[in-house]
């Protein structure tokens, strides 16, 4: 064969044989001088290596010149690599060995796991070129990356290479490649954590140009062919036709065969069921009647001769009903008036009917504005109806839902496992009049719908809604067999006007065909460009007569008139219903109503009495006001991959608080959920050079109901076991509630959070949840979490502190202050600082207490010396006495020559003890008495001489 050099620094090559045998090199011919590097051939052409010209490619093939095409995906083409890979930061125990693409065929679909699948392949280009490739990209949990890199390894720039979801069924995609080595890169990431919910990406059509030259053309794959020569791509047969590979023609199917667009061979057909064929209505005519009308399924494939086993009676296919009966045609939807011609017309702004006829507003009343649709004889202008194919097909079945009279109800697709999916938009959503805008009012409208599904195998109905059909979010599925229901869904953003219903029957490729969904009513409330089907009193503003404005703050309507009248103090205005005394809610314990009496808030301040009643005990929880994050322990996929519950919560806050936020960062509608408190699924990932992704938000609590220290307030029930705590501080507990309502929790999902003193704990992060609920929950409605801090701790009082009294120091005394211990509190008063006083020492007041003591023996010693001699002289006299008295008895004794005379002076007639000497004191009390029994005493005589008696 021949084959050229590698190209010189001239740009000149040569043309050489290369043997087709090992160790053959006699016979050969000789080099010849080749074309140019940059010489090329046209589309449809190839370049003759004989002749070193041109020549275009015969019928049955096709050519891109310089380039190369890869369209048939059986087995993975030669230079294509696919391998998987783990993103996940901290996780080095996942295997994703098997999470590569897969080749099926005419595409090639990417893993559907949580693993990364790269898809690459390696060109060396000679001149500038292209890529170009078609790709079908309907999921956006996962990340779908291309992007190219060169000789240097630098890539393409990083925000080209996100590709956007898919629109349409299959999108083109073009990228200009240099000169050079390039290395092109197809890649996903799932981060949807539930398998069954994702669907691949598809690729197929991919063309390089820029190579070389192009030796051969390449043959037509089976279901294409290409008729003239020079053929720069094939043509795909149509329907009920066929073509084998390097077809020229195609071949047309036999009568019990079909074939689909771009088949390589024919089918035979099956027969005829109920399944193949549905009913629906024309529009009313002049006379209010419409027609039933049988209709087969496009494209029909089934046939009417041929026999099968079906359920009827004779055993083979069924023919299709009978159409052209009549029926009174319904009347019109709420808000829509009839015409002329039987048909349905909206009514103008500010008037409303009930589906007959359009009336204007009494003064005093404002429409209710929206769109009601309960009566299905056409489809509505802003809904519509598709097929999506998990695995796509080329069929031109389009048609998901019909309308049936009082209901619309899912039709058949190619497959069990198509989605049937029934779509709504909205250009907007205004508040009325008479409502008050508010920032803590988050309802902008409810969408409610009427439901049934009947089902035989593992069918589900979900319910999405977003920016756009392909970029909508799931807000809620229900699997198997429901009963007529209900369900309503709060839009609180204006960038939510797209809501979908998609009904698969099942996941596997099976015959579940009769089973159905039917949708009775769908109502969507304050859409802009909406009709009413009725009004309401409203109040009415001083300005003009007829212009509705809003009741003021912490005002509610009277019912059945236009008057406003007070609510109750601390009272706030239910947003679902501003008429009537009920419309006053109270606010919960230790909470008040904002400016705007829309909702209760909290200044992150309280007073509780302390366990036992005794002192009441002020909190001020302030610090923790700031919106604080943690997460849940780790959990894992299937494969492995780890993945964290992300919560978010702002405690408390006036208005203006800065609040929750919890968002979306893997799909293209960056959804984000805002409240007290928020849940978000994160995952750690190098994707997108973020370092962790974020997906799946829902808030559990976007309402204050109440703080207090109670275990349970309006219905929702602290988890008081899982938070056992020994301390004699209550712990302080807020309660929230989220207005959101899933197929779960009916009544929507609650949250509380358990603020308990811990001086130990200086953070302000330090949440913790329970123990037998490592989520949070333990029925994904009630959510329960721990707050220690030492900010959780009440605020320091007198009572927290006692004081030291020093001794007295040379004259200065010293009083301090300390805590009691333990101390369980923080802020409020401070420690007051030491004090410094004056004081009289110890010795001073012992010299004082001697000196006092002295002083005191001194007096008493001589008191008692004064009566000791008051004593004796008083037992003087009465011996005197006693002596005189003589033998007499009853006679007093006669007066003593000593006795005290008239005239005579006393001070001269006392008697004194004489002074004696000690000795001389011991010798007389020695003496013998006398003989009438009387000691000798001596005495003075009033002369002042002694004489002794005796």
């Amino acid at each position: 064969q021949r084959s050229y050099t590698d190209c010189d620094v001239l740009g000149s090559r040569w043309r050489v044989a290369v043997p087709n045998k090992p160790d053959t090199c006699t016979g050969l011919p000789d080099p010849v001088k080749g074309t140019q590097c940059t010489f090329s051939c046209s589309e449809g052409e190839f370049l003759d290596m004989r002749s070193q010209e041109c020549q275009k490619c015969s019928g049955g093939t096709y050519s891109l010149g310089t380039g190369v095409a890869f369209d048939e995906w059986d087995s993975m083409p030669a230079g294509f690599i696919s391998h998987g890979m783990n993103m996940n930061i901290a996780d080095i125990y996942t295997n994703c060995s098997n999470s590569t693409w897969i080749p099926k065929g005419d595409y090639i679909a990417s893993n559907i796991d949580e693993c990364t699948s790269t898809l690459s392949y390696a060109v060396s280009l000679k001149k500038a070129g292209t890529v170009s490739f078609e790709y079908f990209y309907p999921d956006n949990t996962i990340f779908f990356e291309f992007y190219v890199q060169n000789d240097q390894c630098e890539s393409t720039d990083s925000e080209g290479r996100w590709m956007r979801t898919s629109e349409k069924d299959w999108t083109p995609h073009n990228l200009k490649l240099n000169r050079g080595n390039n290395v092109l890169y197809w890649r996903t990431t799932s981060f949807a954590l539930v398998g069954s919910a994702v669907k691949p990406v598809l690729l197929r059509n991919i063309a390089i140009s820029g190579v070389a030259y192009t030796s051969e053309c390449f043959h037509c794959k089976p279901g294409t062919y290409s008729a003239k020569p020079g053929s720069a791509h094939c043509t795909p047969c149509p329907a009920d036709s066929y073509s084998n590979k390097g077809a020229t023609v195609c071949q047309q199917c036999e009568v019990d065969k079909y074939a689909e667009a771009g088949s390589g061979s024919c089918k035979r057909r099956p027969a005829c069921t109920t399944s193949d064929y549905f009913y629906t209505h024309t529009p009313c005519d002049s006379k209010g009647q419409t027609q039933l009308m049988y209709k087969w399924i496009e494209p029909k494939i089934c046939s009417e001769i041929v026999e099968g086993t079906v359920d009827n009676s004779t055993g083979g296919s069924v023919k299709l009903p009978a159409s052209g009966q009549m029926e009174t045609c319904p009347p019109c939807n709420p808000g829509f008036s009839v015409t002329n011609t039987s048909g349905c017309e909206p009514c103008p702004h500010g008037s409303y009917s009930n589906g007959t006829a359009c009336a204007e507003c009494p003064v005093g009343t404002e429409p209710v504005v929206g769109f009601e649709y309960k009566w299905w004889n056409k489809m509505p202008d802003n809904m519509r109806s598709s097929v999506y194919s998990r695995e796509y097909s080329d069929s031109a079945r389009s048609t998901g839902w019909e309308v049936a009279g009082e209901y619309i109800y899912t039709t058949q697709g190619d497959l069990d496992s198509d989605y049937m999916m029934l779509s709504l938009t909205v250009p907007g959503y205004r508040l009325p009049h008479s409502v008050a805008k508010d920032d803590e009012r988050s309802e902008l409208s409810r969408i409610s719908f009427v439901f049934e599904t009947q089902c035989t195998a593992d069918c589900t109905l979900y319910f999405m809604a977003g920016y756009s059909e392909r970029t909508n979010d799931l807000v809620e599925h229900w699997s198997g067999t429901t009963r007529k229901q209900s369900y309503s869904y709060l839009v609180k953003s204006n960038s939510t006007v797209s809501f979908t219903w998609g009904f698969q029957r099942t996941q596997a490729y099976s015959e579940y065909s009769s089973d159905f969904a039917k949708m009775y009513t769908v109502q969507i409330t304050n859409v802009v460009g909406g009709v009413a089907s009725q009004c309401r009193h409203c109040a009415l503003g001083s300005g003009s007569a007829s212009e509705c404005v809003p009741c003021p703050p912490a005002h509610y309507m009277v019912n059945g008139t236009g008057v406003c009248k007070s609510c109750p103090p601390n009272t706030f205005i239910r947003a679902d219903q501003t008429v009537g005394e009920a419309a006053c809610i109270h606010c919960g314990p230790n909470t008040h109503s904002n400016k705007a009496h829309s909702a209760c808030v909290s200044d992150c301040r309280l007073d509780l009495q302390s366990t036992g009643g005794g002192e009441v005990l002020q909190y001020d929880f302030t610090p923790l006001a700031n919106i604080t994050s943690f997460q849940s322990s780790p959990r894992f996929t299937s494969k492995g991959l780890r993945y964290f519950h992300q919560f978010r919560v702002g405690l408390c806050g006036e208005e203006g608080r800065e609040v929750a936020v919890c968002v979306d960062n893997v799909t293209e509608s960056r959804k984000e959920v805002r409240g007290y408190a928020c849940q978000s699924t994160v995952v750690p990932s190098e994707v997108r050079g973020q370092s962790v992704v974020s997906s799946q938000p829902f808030t559990i609590g976007d309402t204050l109901i109440g703080v207090t220290s109670d275990t349970s307030l309006d219905s929702i029930a602290s988890f008081e076991s899982a938070f056992i705590t020994k301390s004699n501080l209550p712990d302080v507990i807020f309660y929230y509630r989220s207005s959101e309502t899933t197929q779960a929790c009916k009544k929507g999902r609650t949250t509380t959070i358990r603020l308990r003193c811990d001086p130990t704990v200086a953070r302000k992060d330090q949440i913790t949840l329970p123990s037998k609920c490592s989520e949070g929950t333990c029925d994904g409605c009630s959510f329960h979490f721990l707050w220690r801090s030492l900010y959780a701790c009440p605020l320091c009082t007198e009572s927290h502190y006692r004081e030291i009294v020093s001794a007295c120091i040379q004259g200065i005394q010293r009083t301090t202050y300390v805590w009691q211990q333990p101390l369980q509190c923080t802020g409020g008063v401070s420690l007051p600082a030491q004090t410094v006083s004056a004081c009289v020492t110890l010795d001073f007041w012992l010299k004082v207490g001697v000196s006092t003591g002295t002083v005191a023996a001194i007096l008493l010693i001589s008191i008692s010396c004064y009566f000791w001699k008051r004593t004796r002289k008083l037992e003087y006299k009465y011996s005197k006495l006693m002596m005189t008295a003589g033998d007499k008895e009853c006679e007093l004794p006669a007066a003593d020559s000593c006795a005290i005379m008239e005239g005579e002076d006393a001070e001269d007639d006392l008697i004194y003890l004489t002074k004696k000497s000690f000795f001389t004191k011991i010798k007389s009390f020695s003496r013998e008495r006398s003989s009438d029994g009387f000691d000798s005493v001596p005495l003075k005589s009033s002369s002042g001489l002694e004489m002794e008696m005796s």
